[in-house]
């Protein structure tokens, strides 16, 4: 049987599963701190997983002028319980390379205005 959830609700069980699993290994006390280290550290890969809508911005001008071109690309979605709005670096295989910034906000309204507006 093969079941569907919206990306909306898939996302906000990220933080819930990443602690149950974190709890088996290092008991229940520690669970959350390292949850959020782990969110923190891998950042730009949770927000482009948990994203519901994209739109590219340009390329990226890289100051290490890298062998391969990267794009900003505006995102919007929903992790942890939290609508956000931020700006990844993405290379031609769509992956995350980096945050240039990251905004949260309280409702979907708010975030699709600010997605809008992102540039």
């Amino acid at each position: 049987m093969t079941m569907f959830h919206t990306i909306g609700a898939a996302s906000d069980r990220v933080m819930t599963t990443l602690v149950a699993g974190l709890e088996i290994e290092f008991g229940r006390g520690a669970a959350e701190a390292l949850a959020a280290r782990f969110l923190e550290a891998e950042e730009s890969d949770f927000l482009w997983d948990a994203r519901v809508s994209e739109r590219w911005l340009g390329a990226y001008e890289s100051i290490d002028e890298e062998n391969f071109e990267l794009d900003r690309v505006a995102i919007m979605g929903r992790l942890n319980g939290r609508w956000f709005v931020a700006v990844s670096i993405i290379d031609g295989d769509g992956n995350p390379h980096g945050l240039m910034g990251r905004r949260n906000f309280g409702s979907e309204r708010q975030a699709r205005e600010a997605f809008a507006a992102t540039h």
